[in-house]
């Protein structure tokens, strides 16, 4: 077993990574850029090291310092997290030539899965169906080709993308060439790679993935399905367990499991990973892609399972071998998680940044909240605008969806905008409360603009914008080293301050 493990991120995913090293009483390492000396996650780590600008390529993207910092600091193993570098191979390769345990798959593992025309070529040799697609484009004018040939609409997308970033939907061909050109520049600013590639554009489908784990003797076990088609521009906004279509079908959830096994199976697969597919109205299913990381949405599947996947991550790296089967995995009620983002829906979802003087999150029976919020703490625009992720249990889907009701209510962030005001008007929407959802469901619905909601904040907002955090600065060195269960809080005080405009969320 590992004695120290170095979390190479930040935020919210980065404390979930501590609490698992704690629970298997492994020393923790934390990073932290210049912007992030006060967070959370700094302070609950055993040991904090600093690792540059706030710039992410040079801090959370600079495989070769955090290398450094690891052997500096006697680790084991870096845990990546989700996000950064997490499905980087070549930072997985280093790791590995450094003499230290990358928690996460191989990087031969990595990079089959992580080309997207590779990944496709794998899962129609698994037998997996695929979006009728084409090869690698690498021109304009071969995009062009294609596309008429595959015939519209159709989806463009970064052959090395991820998140949701480089896509497009192009509906007909007077279209085409633009759309083409900007995802190719925004795949080269993304990802450092132009190239694209088009497949048949499906309407109207579900994003269904299967969470899969995979250890070093060769047991792979599919971990149940999600359902992720609440979206907004390609990003996931609301994720359940199970899917409301699939848990009809208890046939279509073992062809899914198998069909996930299957591609893990072929590139060799160990630790987590979430194998995508695309599932029509009428039950056919489609391979769309295999991420090889730790997913946001994992809480969802950890509450109806009983699983930790975090800490089963670990274990797996560490060459455990894993102590469940499919068998053993008997789904328990409905979760549903929505991500809470700094941004405001009111006004063209504008990213917001700035201080947040008072941070009070849910709680109650059945609500998880991960989270890295405080008060005092200031969202910049450097890295991901989520802020937290709020997840609700019970024993139905209803059961769940009311329980998040109440969280959402509960929620409070004051100094940035956020996007739970629209999060409690999907959830009222008679076709979500149905379960009549698909990934165009946010193009056809329309919320407020939010006047009302405005309103019923005004009284929360001129109390809590008395409210500001003022914080001790650590050590000059940028270096601090201490027991986390003992850690002294007493330079994070409190205080009343003037008032000023913020906004309440």
């Amino acid at each position: 077993m590992f004695k120290k493990v170095l979390v190479a991120n930040r935020g919210e995913i980065a404390l979930r990574i501590v609490r698992a090293l704690r629970d298997l009483d492994i020393a923790s390492v934390a990073v932290y850029s210049d912007v992030d000396k006060l967070s959370q996650h700094v302070r609950y780590a055993d040991e904090a090291h600093h690792i540059g600008p706030a710039e992410a390529r040079q801090s959370y993207l600079n495989g070769e310092r955090i290398i450094a910092v690891a052997k500096a600091c006697g680790a084991d193993a870096i845990h990546p997290g989700y996000g950064f570098l997490a499905e980087n191979a070549d930072f997985a390769e280093a790791c590995e030539k450094a003499g230290l345990t990358f928690i996460g798959p191989s990087p031969e593992s990595m990079r089959q899965l992580g080309d997207k025309i590779a990944a496709r070529e794998m899962a129609i040799k698994a037998g997996l169906p695929v979006v009728p697609g084409s090869p690698e484009v690498h021109s304009l004018d071969d995009a062009v080709i294609v596309a008429a040939q595959i015939g519209f609409p159709v989806m463009v997308k970064a052959a090395a993308g991820g998140g949701g970033r480089g896509i497009r939907i192009v509906r007909d061909a007077s279209e085409f060439k633009s759309a083409a050109e900007q995802a190719m520049h925004e795949a080269q600013n993304a990802f450092g790679n132009p190239a694209i590639y088009i497949e048949k554009h499906l309407s109207p489908v579900r994003h269904i993935e299967i969470q899969i784990i995979g250890d070093k003797f060769g047991n792979i076990v599919a971990v149940g399905e999600r359902e992720c088609s609440i979206q907004r521009r390609h990003q996931k906004l609301i994720e359940e367990c199970p899917s409301p279509a699939v848990n009809r079908d208890p046939e279509l959830r073992r062809s899914l499991s198998r069909a996930a096994v299957r591609i893990a199976r072929a590139a060799n697969y160990h630790n987590v990973g979430t194998v995508e597919f695309l599932l029509t109205e009428s039950g056919e299913y489609y391979f769309l892609e295999m991420n090889t990381r730790l997913q946001v949405e994992h809480p969802v599947t950890e509450l109806t399972t009983g699983t930790d996947l975090v800490k089963d991550q670990i274990l797996v790296a560490a060459h455990e071998e894993l102590p469940y089967d499919e068998t053993d995995l008997l789904t328990r009620g409905w979760a549903i998680e929505c991500r809470i983002v700094a941004e405001d829906p009111f006004n063209g979802f504008l990213p917001s940044v700035g201080k947040v003087v008072l941070a009070r999150e849910p709680a109650g029976p059945g609500i998880r909240v991960e989270s890295a919020l405080y008060d005092g703490i200031e969202v910049t625009p450097y890295y991901d605008s989520l802020l937290a992720k709020v997840t609700a249990w019970g024993r139905s889907r209803e059961g769940a969806r009311a329980r998040m009701r109440r969280a959402l209510a509960e929620f409070r962030v004051v100094g940035v905008a956020t996007n739970i005001p629209y999060l409690q008007e999907i959830l009222e929407m008679p076709d979500f409360i149905e379960g009549k959802i698909d990934t165009g469901f946010l193009d056809r619905h329309v919320v407020s603009d939010g006047a009302a909601i405005e309103e019923k904040q005004r009284f929360v907002a001129e109390i809590a914008a008395l409210l500001t955090v003022a914080a001790g600065d650590p050590p000059e060195d940028g270096r601090s080293v201490t027991n986390g269960a003992s850690r002294d809080r007493s330079n994070w005080k409190t205080q009343m301050m003037g008032a000023s405009p913020w906004r309440s969320t």
